[in-house]
């Protein structure tokens, strides 16, 4: 599209005035002094925000060490003291538990509440909490829509009492125009994207949504005001192919060595993970 890219700064200033609290940041994103700035101009009590951010892969190789000095950083972009919320970007092979630890650290020093992970699979958290970690994650942020619908991964994850928390909820918009979709969105009178925000609120999972324009935002968040029925509930949950589930696993295999020294290459890659 022609219209000018927003920053970071800028959709982060439409949120909090849409009435979002939770921010999410991250060093791969690039965005965390932006949403700094939008912090500090907004007026909104740094103890009314939940702020959330992850650390890279890049990083994570470095050590335990490098995890801590990016922290730092991240507190300054952001112009706080604390986060609410730190997680592990990617289980990086070899790499990852170390990176952990060193957030176990961060939560003893006072400068991060709580710590998590972020696309971790079954065996990568087994691995993580048989090393003998002494604070277990509050969450696994992971993608989580009715096309993507990992059932036994999203099981095993609730009852080892780690939250969900899903990202690309909405399927970067392009779920939008399924017929299944649009079909339970005009029995219901919403849009697409509410059909999507609503099946997810209703599965348990932490709702992430994510868009740049302000109409969008306040859209996403009418979640709360209807209910799907258990069928409408089942139509959504069979959206899940094997193709989404093989795509899934090639974008895992690919992205925990993303940026590293092993990028292009499979050393260390777990092969045989829960995929569904």
């Amino acid at each position: 599209s022609g219209a000018p890219q927003r920053t970071a700064e800028e959709c982060v200033a439409d949120a909090l005035s849409a009435g979002y609290r939770f921010l999410e940041c991250a060093e791969f994103y690039g965005n965390e002094s932006e949403v700094g700035k939008a912090i500090a101009k907004s007026g909104v009590p740094r103890e009314e925000l939940f702020v959330c951010s992850k650390v890279w892969t890049t990083t994570i190789e470095k050590g335990p060490e490098a995890v801590k000095e990016r922290l730092e950083q991240t507190l300054k972009d952001l112009g706080t003291d604390y986060v609410d919320l730190y997680l592990i970007h990617w289980p990086v092979p070899g790499k990852h538990v170390e990176a952990y630890k060193a957030l176990e650290e961060l939560v003893k020093e006072g400068k991060v509440r709580g710590i998590g992970l972020s696309n971790y699979a079954k065996e990568d958290y087994e691995e993580l909490v048989d090393s003998g970690i002494t604070i277990l994650p509050d969450v696994n942020q992971i993608e989580i829509n009715p096309f993507l619908y990992r059932k036994n991964t999203l099981q095993f994850f609730k009852e080892q009492g780690v939250v969900l928390q899903s990202y690309r909820s909405l399927r970067d918009g392009k779920a939008f125009y399924n017929p299944t979709i649009v079909k339970i969105a005009e029995s219901k009178g919403k849009t697409a994207a509410q059909i999507l925000g609503r099946w997810c609120v209703q599965k348990g999972f932490v709702y992430v949504p994510k868009s740049v324009k302000k109409e969008r935002m306040i859209e996403n968040a009418k979640v709360f005001d209807f209910e799907l029925t258990d069928g409408e509930m089942e139509e959504l949950d069979s959206l899940t192919d094997e193709g989404a589930i093989e795509t899934f696993l090639g974008l895992y295999r690919k992205c925990v060595n993303r940026d590293t020294s092993k990028d292009g290459t499979m050393e260390g890659v777990k092969m045989d993970i829960t995929a569904d």
